[in-house]
């Protein structure tokens, strides 16, 4: 099974946003830095086992892009848990393996972003253009050889990760495909469900 590497918690007011981060949970999130050209920037928060809370919303510094923002930022009037990411070690390996397995996720394509400290991050990652990498059923992303991101940031542990849907069977042959494990249960609308532990106690985040 993959594991998991971040929860995508895409916001269209980001300062807003990572200061109730910090409110709930006791602990503030740390910069990432800007995905140069999409528009968007990002502060990281620490999950524990190696996973990450990614908090990511429009760069006041960058101005509009040309192609829609990612994760639905331009159509959110709130936070919301958009999707999140599993790790693998070859991309285009688990891309062919969960092809094979009936649920195409998309090409991979190259990504990268300035760290605050002035470093080339780089990575490649299934994306999804037609949904805005939306959805319950998550993206692959292969970091390589460079360092990963949760390393040294502050953590708020994961306490449980969930999902609901209308139709949970036909969300969990694809999960299956890409190797992920999450448990869906029957709601009326597609949603993630993340509980951490933060220094107040626990916090949902949806």
């Amino acid at each position: 099974m993959s594991s998991l590497d971040h929860l995508v918690l895409a916001t269209p007011d980001l300062a807003a946003t990572v200061a109730e981060v910090a409110r709930l949970t006791g602990t503030r999130p740390v910069p990432g830095g800007a995905h140069t050209g999409l528009g968007t920037r990002n502060f990281l928060l620490g999950l524990g086992e190696g996973g990450y809370l990614e908090i990511i919303g429009p760069d006041p510094e960058q101005g509009t892009p040309e192609a829609p923002r990612p994760f639905g930022i331009d159509n959110l009037s709130e936070a919301r848990l958009a999707t999140w990411a599993v790790r693998v070690d070859d991309i285009d390996a688990a891309v062919a393996a969960s092809r094979e397995a009936g649920f195409d996720p998309g090409e991979p394509h190259a990504m990268s972003r300035q760290t605050p400290g002035g470093e080339q991050l780089s990575w490649k990652l299934t994306l999804d253009v037609e949904r805005g990498q939306t959805g319950l059923v998550p993206f692959l992303i292969d970091w390589g050889r460079a360092a990963h991101p949760a390393a040294n940031l502050p953590v708020v542990p994961l306490v449980s990760l969930e999902a609901v849907h209308p139709h949970p069977e036909r969300v969990e042959p694809h999960l299956t495909a890409v190797g992920a494990k999450l448990p869906v249960k029957a709601g009326n609308r597609p949603s993630l469900v993340a509980t951490v532990f933060g220094e107040t106690g626990l916090v949902v985040l949806h």
